[in-house]
């Protein structure tokens, strides 16, 4: 048995991170502490099938073709903006979004 086997378990955890997805809302007419805090979705945390579907799902949406950012609407400044990022090995993008979508 090798010594530092719980290292280099932790090492190879920390690399096998297929996709994060980040997920922050902001915004609105109350501000909510709660609903500010982002939610952060590693494909690795999920049961292999889940983590497809994510992966086929952001793939479908042309996710990483999306622009930046989408034109803000008209009007009323208590729109709900959403910012959407995810990050694999190979690329990462991150999308803002105000309400409606």
């Amino acid at each position: 048995m090798r010594k530092n086997s719980g290292q280099e378990a932790a090492l190879c955890s920390s690399l096998l991170i297929t996709m994060r997805v980040r997920f922050k809302m902001d915004g609105g007419l109350v501000y909510l502490p709660a609903r500010s805090e982002p939610t952060t979705i590693d494909t690795d945390d999920l049961p292999e099938g889940e983590a497809r579907e994510l992966e086929r799902l952001i793939e479908a949406a042309g996710f990483f073709d999306l622009p930046e950012t989408s034109s803000p609407p008209r009007g009323g400044a208590d729109y709900l903006r959403y910012t959407v990022s995810v990050t694999t090995p190979e690329r990462s993008h991150t999308v803002h979004l105000t309400d409606p979508i």
